[in-house]
């Protein structure tokens, strides 16, 4: 029974497959050493390195579909199946697969150009659609993010209409601070510069604190205005950081708060 029946039915296309599965993993690695080579570039900042990060795994995704592509056409020819007029086909058959894949088309040109356009990266904080959270997966049919409560939303990369990237720039966080009349300028800058330089430490902060002067002056008190430059994300902790470090100071210097509250104000 098994005289007239041909092996290479059988090992041929499990020997393709296995090859196919082998380029694919060295090609895979060799796209992630390029990466890793690219994150030791200390000249790259955060976005650049999130952008690389999404396109090297859109080039990985189309990869992956080649060699899938080319599998199976080898092993259609394996199994005497001519893949030229298959190919040749093709052209005729695409209007037909168009319209029936629209869609998926459709996602796939809009992945293209979120990628491209850098509308946003893996690993930004978005708010899409109206649901805010962090980008975890950004593939070439949808986009996945995680909200803050651990649910995940997954779109499809044409139904996205509106996008605010709020990882895209540096924040400015603004802080009023309310001090007594008795507390003379000179002093309340000296502790701000204090400040500062602890707050340096801290990560986000992109730079000392900018000191704006006085922003208004009431009965008994002043109000003393400053500027943080921040990392995206990062102003709300930044600003409890700041609160820290300048009720120690105050403390220091005796100094207290002629009012029960201090307004804080961020700006993109």
């Amino acid at each position: 029974m098994f005289n007239n029946f041909d092996f290479s039915y059988i090992y041929l296309p499990i020997i393709y497959i296995l090859i196919a599965i082998f380029f694919y993993t060295i090609l895979s690695k060799i796209v992630d050493n390029a990466l890793k080579i690219n994150k030791l570039d200390k000249n790259k900042n955060i976005l650049q390195i999130k952008r690389e990060e999404t396109i090297i795994n859109l080039i990985k995704s189309i990869i992956k579909y080649v060699i899938a592509i080319i599998t199976i056409l080898v092993i259609l020819n394996v199994f005497g199946i001519k893949t030229t007029s298959i190919i040749a086909s093709l052209g005729v058959a695409g209007a037909i697969i168009g319209l029936a894949f629209q869609d998926t088309i459709k996602n796939l040109l809009s992945g293209m150009a979120i990628i491209f356009d850098n509308h946003y990266m893996q690993g930004d904080v978005v708010t899409i659609n109206g649901f805010r959270g962090e980008v975890i997966e950004l593939g070439l049919q949808t986009t996945k993010i995680k909200g803050y409560n651990g649910e995940v939303l997954i779109i499809s990369n044409s139904n996205i209409t509106s996008v605010i990237n709020h990882s895209m720039y540096n924040n400015n966080l603004y802080i009023e601070l309310p001090i007594s009349k008795k507390v003379s300028l000179d002093t309340l800058e000296t502790i701000l510069k204090k400040v500062s330089k602890k707050l340096l430490k801290v990560k986000g902060v992109k730079k000392e604190i900018e000191l704006l002067g006085i922003e208004k002056v009431n009965s008994n008190n002043y109000i003393y205005k400053i500027m943080i430059e921040c990392a995206p994300e990062s102003q709300f902790n930044i600003n409890r950081q700041f609160m820290n470090l300048l009720k120690e100071e105050y403390e220091i210097n005796k100094i207290e708060v002629p009012s029960d509250y201090l307004e804080v104000k961020t700006k993109k």
